[in-house]
């Protein structure tokens, strides 16, 4: 039987060397837990990186996508099917929007809400105002919007239309407006960040200045979509309104499914032949998305979801309270959550991923500062006290 080894040395001979690996290949997974090549078992905090929300292999998401595959795979969108169509119905029934369109990444996603804020606003309005910390892809487009340097070199010249303001200080944000500006975009919680809430008042700040100086405001919620703040979207919980959302990741549990949802008064400046894509809402990837939504709309289940986070944030409250000279406390929204660290924590962030991973647990260290954790929306205090213990255990090791 072919183990981690050997999978890892066949990888590293073809792949291009852009992600670093854990050197694990994972054959199996089953609801909060996965399982390698070599048989070692692993709870799973990071869910694919908020993806596999309902866990893996989860039953009726599998049965849709089976039932689906042995019906129709693919037919292209110059024709309508039924998955789609229900997806469409069910996310515009529960938000906002009155349109969507339907891509096949969070990227994609984005991409469509860039063009669509520009070819609304006319030709002489097409910068897009977004904020220091934020990611929003890896498409050109969504990488000069994303406001990290990091991820902007080696790409130059990138496209032009895009400027960052201060995360968090309103007067910056304000300060880039002008007669060219069409759109502001931001996610109500920055993730990649390093688990960044923007505040309520924040949000609605900059709201105010959209509408005061007739602006789109587009909301990411490619991260924070799908129930994983504790609502279906973050936004329903801040008491504002986007004018244009995206959502992706946990929307097809696992299947690589996006979409950009907006009102009818703008969708209608996308007409015949202004954008597409091949695979966005294929059937197998809606037929998917649609069984997760009739699962996360199922009563209870987002109170379930603001349970499971409340209990996991008291427990690293708790961790950050016993290792003081590591970690300073605990931000973030429903089961998206960060360990804050300090600077001598910082330094030892991708050691405390390392450790637990030996354990056995999955989470990963975003923005450089933080421990994020997040996990399928379904995950039970067995597995949050599990992670606690391992946790506490790997930063004993290394505490002072």
């Amino acid at each position: 039987m072919t183990g981690n080894s050997e999978w890892k040395e066949r990888g590293d001979k073809v792949f291009i060397g852009t992600y670093s690996r854990f050197p694990a290949a994972m054959v199996r997974g089953k609801g909060c837990r996965l399982w390698d090549a070599d048989g070692r078992e692993y709870v799973d905090f990071l869910s694919g990186i908020a993806v596999c929300s309902l866990g893996h292999c989860h039953p009726a998401v599998t049965e849709a996508v089976c039932t689906q595959a042995g019906t129709l795979m693919h037919v292209s969108n110059l024709f309508y099917t039924a998955p789609q169509i229900e997806l469409a119905e069910m996310l515009t029934a529960n938000s906002f929007a009155d349109k969507v369109f339907m891509a096949n990444s969070g990227a994609e996603a984005n991409e469509a809400a860039i063009k669509l804020a520009r070819i609304h606003s006319g030709p002489d309005r097409y910068e897009i105002i977004s904020l220091s910390g934020s990611f929003h892809g890896r498409t050109l487009a969504t990488v000069a919007a994303t406001g990290q340097p990091k991820f902007h070199r080696g790409f130059d010249p990138l496209p032009q239309g895009f400027v960052h303001a201060e995360f968090g200080d309103p007067l910056s944000l304000e300060g880039l407006i002008n007669e060219k500006t069409c759109a502001i975009l931001c996610e109500p919680l920055q993730g990649e960040s390093g688990v960044r809430p923007l505040e309520p008042e924040y949000l609605q700040t900059i709201r105010k200045l959209c509408d005061k100086h007739d602006l789109l405001l587009i909301f990411d919620e490619v991260q924070t979509g799908m129930g994983r703040t504790g609502t279906l979207f973050a936004y329903q919980q801040l008491g504002v309104v986007p004018d244009i959302m995206t959502v992706a990741k946990a929307l097809g549990n696992g299947l690589p499914i996006g979409a950009m949802l907006t009102r009818e008064d703008i969708a209608v400046s996308l007409g015949v032949g202004t954008h597409a894509s091949t695979f966005g809402g294929n059937p197998v990837a809606a037929a998917a998305a649609v069984a997760v939504m009739r699962i996360m709309l199922e009563d209870g289940f987002f109170a379930g979801v603001r349970e499971q986070g409340e209990y996991l944030a008291g427990r690293l409250t708790g961790v950050a309270a016993r290792f003081p000279d590591l970690a300073t406390g605990v931000r973030g929204s429903g089961l998206l959550l960060g360990l804050v660290l300090t600077e001598k924590g910082i330094n030892l962030g991708a050691e405390i991923v390392e450790q637990l991973f030996q354990q056995g647990v999955l989470i990963n260290f975003a923005g450089n500062r933080v421990l994020r954790f997040i996990p399928p929306l379904i995950v039970g205090r067995a597995e949050i006290d599990a992670l606690i213990d391992r946790l506490a255990e790997v930063l004993a090791g290394l505490s002072s």
